[in-house]
């Protein structure tokens, strides 16, 4: 079972997304607010898979809620219920698994629970779990590009970015526009040299060859094809303490 967040300042709108749900028999409803104070008090305690967000919310956004989430180095899956199709495009910068619009359709509910399903490790076998904690990274990649899948060796990997709202891997030979999302490769890559610095990158640690300082206590890294990589104040520290600078 999913467990999802949903957060709307309309009673009426949550109650039907909550009912849409819970009859796919694929979800858990864990918590819901109207805000997002009262969300992100609320999902500190709350293990969550999803967060339902609408955009529009009293005097601020859903968008708004994701970016706190990321700079709290929190990301759960996160799916848009809104009325406003105009925000697609920075919902998907944001690594959205889906946009989906009011009113709600049963069928169109159903078709982002199964994407969800597919995106999320499954939890149904404690062992599986556990085995899938266990193993040791490979040193490959695989990547789906236009319907087909290329292997990529991680040394190789500069850095992987959202740009224009599509997710690019640079190599040393070539950059590749891949299907999935950056927090899925983030995922994948646990316990390699690649690492998050900004909430639009991940850079290998092995590939940069300056750091220079930038505005307002920022860095930007140049890598090994002569790019510029920028470094958000979240991730300075962390990037500090593991290269030592």
């Amino acid at each position: 079972m999913l467990k999802a967040f949903i957060v709307d300042d309309e009673p009426l709108a949550r109650d039907e997304l909550k009912y849409l749900l819970k009859r796919t028999k694929q979800v858990e409803i864990v918590g819901e607010a109207d805000c997002i104070e009262e969300a992100l008090g609320r999902m500190d305690d709350t293990p969550i898979d999803v967060l339902f967000v609408d955009i529009m919310l009293a005097n601020e956004t859903g968008l708004d809620l994701v970016e706190k989430l990321l700079e709290k180095g929190k990301q759960p899956a996160v799916v848009f219920a809104t009325a406003y199709d105009e925000y697609a495009l920075k919902a998907f910068q944001l690594n959205a698994i889906d946009y989906i619009l009011k009113p709600f359709e049963e069928q169109r509910i159903q078709q982002t629970v199964e994407k969800l399903t597919s995106f999320l490790p499954q939890k149904s076998n404690p062992m599986e779990t556990v085995a899938s904690e266990k193993k040791v990274p490979s040193d490959k990649l695989a990547i789906t590009v236009d319907e087909r899948i290329i292997i990529i060796h991680i040394h190789e990997i500069l850095y992987i970015g959202t740009i224009e709202g599509k997710t690019v891997i640079a190599t040393e030979k070539q950059k590749y526009q891949a299907s999935e999302s950056l927090v899925t490769f983030e995922k994948k890559l646990q316990g390699t040299p690649i690492i998050r610095v900004h909430r639009g990158y991940l850079v290998n640690l092995d590939a940069i060859v300056e750091i220079e300082p930038w505005f307002n206590s920022t860095y930007n890294l140049v890598m090994k094809d002569g790019e510029s990589v920028p470094v958000s104040r979240t991730y300075i520290k962390e990037l500090k303490q593991t290269i030592g600078f």
